[in-house]
């Protein structure tokens, strides 16, 4: 824990980074996966089990939390750490992949983006300085630079503009953030899947001398081997000592390939809402509980957990639970796979300190692969 932002790196394996993130209200340890909370909620989760499967850092939405409760209610409520109980570091994203995918009327300008809400149609303007403003107001302790994120497939003029206009914007909350001790605001490296525009954006994020960096407007639906080779252009132009995000990423395989290519931080929806959908991810691949052949298997879904719900609860059970939609279910299975995910990371770091993250990366791939369809 520190007084001041500040990230170490602690050792490399390969492209493999350990490292650590330390601020006032705790330390990240890197590399890092960060359950979303999207709405103030990790959905179908208390945070006290958020924080007991090993999370050190939760996502909030600046979109999302405008909107409901509004940030000023946030604020005067005692800031969003206070509100919601959870009083270690939180990431806001900016808001702007939200606008961009869920509002069914909006306006782009340099100004900013107008749009319309998808809670009551009411209408909003979302500037960079806004940005920051309503991320400063729910306290957040890693603020995202405003950002336009265009959806591909797109043409390279459409994605040239774009990043353009993001690299502005982030100049804006830059200025708009200022110097505010023990906090960060992070830049977004944007450029579709165009190569030289992925370079271009992230040399003039570097220049700006930022506290870390985001990679985002991938895993929009682009083939993984696109995503990986957009990081391998993008990460050897961000600085080596400052951490490296990749947002909204992913499954188990995405973070594991991205992890050894430079990437420290991740945030994904994946893990609760496939839990709500009955899919669980597991040391032996992903498991559909709905699946008949688990209505009287009873073994759990990993006896080897130190989660509850990976290790007490039998499949048969959850099987139950899911094809009678008891929201029991959702919840069991969401809690489940971020004690996964948390354990992976685990992973991923003891193996990065012992220099065999390329053995455990194949040893874990190999388990995924083999699967586990017989009964015991």
């Amino acid at each position: 824990m520190s007084e001041s932002f500040q990230f170490q790196l602690k050792k490399t394996d390969g492209g493999a980074r350990l490292g650590e993130v330390s601020m006032p209200r705790g330390t990240i340890r890197t590399p890092a996966f960060m359950p979303v909370g999207t709405v103030g909620t990790v959905k179908a989760m208390y945070l006290d089990q958020v924080r007991e499967t090993g999370a050190d850092i939760i996502l909030g939405n600046t979109y999302h939390l405008m909107l409901r409760p509004t940030a000023e209610r946030v604020a005067r409520l005692g800031g969003l750490h206070e509100l919601i109980r959870w009083q270690h570091p939180i990431l806001t994203d900016s808001g702007g992949f939200q606008v961009m995918s869920l509002s069914g009327l909006r306006k782009v300008d340099e100004k900013g983006v107008t749009f319309k809400s998808h809670v009551d149609g009411s209408m909003h303007h979302m500037s960079p300085e806004r940005s920051i403003e309503i991320q400063g107001l729910l306290g957040s302790d890693i603020q995202m630079q405003l950002d336009e994120c265009v959806a591909l497939p797109a043409t390279p003029k459409e994605i040239e503009r774009a990043m353009e206009l993001s690299l502005r914007w982030a100049e804006r909350c830059k200025v708009a953030f200022g110097d505010q001790p023990g906090k960060a605001m992070f830049g977004i490296v944007q450029g579709g899947d165009v190569p030289e525009l992925r370079v271009r954006s992230a040399q003039a994020l570097r220049e700006m001398g930022l506290k870390g960096y985001a990679v985002g407007g991938l895993a929009v639906g682009e083939p993984q081997d696109v995503m990986l080779r957009m990081l391998e252009l993008t990460l050897p132009e961000l600085p080596a000592d400052k951490p490296r995000y990749l947002m909204g990423v992913g499954t188990p395989d995405d973070i594991l390939k991205s992890v050894a290519r430079g990437i420290d931080m991740f945030d994904c929806v994946m893990p609760t809402r496939s839990g709500r959908h009955g899919l669980a991810f597991t040391r032996r691949g992903k498991v559909n509980i709905r699946n008949a052949r688990h209505a009287e298997d009873m073994r759990p879904l990993d006896d080897q957990s130190t989660c509850p719900a990976s290790r007490d609860y039998s499949r048969a059970y959850l099987h139950h639970l899911v094809r009678a939609n008891e929201a029991l279910g959702g919840m069991l299975l969401s809690w489940h796979n971020l004690a996964y995910y948390q354990e992976l990371m685990q992973g991923i770091r003891q193996a990065i300190a012992e220099g065999r993250f390329a053995d455990f990366m194949a040893e874990t791939q190999e388990n995924w692969a083999r699967g586990d369809l017989e009964p015991a």
